[in-house]
């Protein structure tokens, strides 16, 4: 309801993962005959773990129409929507991964592009405001203001911020980053190995992180440029 989503749009989830958003967003917009992108990772040149990955979801959702709707795979690598531009793009926990990788301004270019005059960009993002964290994604959490000029560069406008997915128990001085708190609980800097005196109670009793979520929208006035 924030993100202003309706149930007859086209809709892209970039980096879905396994899932869990796809089981909240595709029986919605099945209801109205909205169609879902999942943009994720191309199958050309890929590794047997991304390819296995590509393929449970596939399995899982766009094998389903019966309970997930109109579900269709595309690639961040482009294009997005295949099949023109769309009514909204949403992304839950990537901004610090693009940031770390040095292409959060070559993302949120192609995020503008795909969008229709007057598209929203929906964000959920690790929030790291007060913090002290890096601002170089390394710790999950992310600034903010980062994030609100990093889409205003690209062209969007920021509309609101809400405080849906907020969690004031979280100190964000966690020794693994954001990953030491659910659903990760990483408990040390070696898979599969517990730091001696690192006590996991204490991380589970935080929760999962605090986070932002932020609506943005592509200007209507691209209208008059497109035609």
């Amino acid at each position: 309801m924030f993100f202003g989503i309706e149930p007859d749009m086209t809709v892209v989830e970039i980096w879905p993962g396994g899932g869990w958003y796809t089981q909240v967003i595709a029986p919605y917009l099945k209801t109205g005959g909205g169609k879902y992108y999942a943009a994720s990772f191309a199958r050309e040149g890929a590794n047997e773990r991304i390819l296995a990955s590509l393929n449970a979801y596939q399995e899982l959702y766009v094998a389903k129409p019966e309970l997930y709707g109109d579900v269709a795979m595309s690639a961040l690598t482009g294009p997005i929507a295949p099949d023109g531009p769309v009514d909204a793009i949403l992304t839950f926990r990537n901004m610090h991964n693009w940031i770390a990788q040095g292409m959060a301004d070559d993302y949120l270019s192609d995020f503008y592009d795909a969008l229709k005059p007057g598209g929203i960009l929906g964000v959920v993002q690790h929030r790291a405001n007060g913090s002290g964290a890096p601002r170089d994604g390394s710790f999950g959490y992310v600034y903010t203001d980062d994030v609100i000029a990093l889409a205003e560069d690209a062209g969007f406008i920021f509309e609101e911020a809400a405080d849906i997915n907020a969690n004031s128990a979280d100190t964000k001085d966690h020794p693994f980053g954001v990953w030491t708190l659910p659903p990760v609980s990483r408990s040390s800097t070696v898979h599969g190995l517990q730091e001696p005196d690192f006590d996991p109670a204490r991380y589970a009793a935080i929760g999962e992180s605090d986070r932002m979520t932020l609506r943005f929208r592509k200007p209507a006035a691209d209208i008059a440029t497109s035609e």
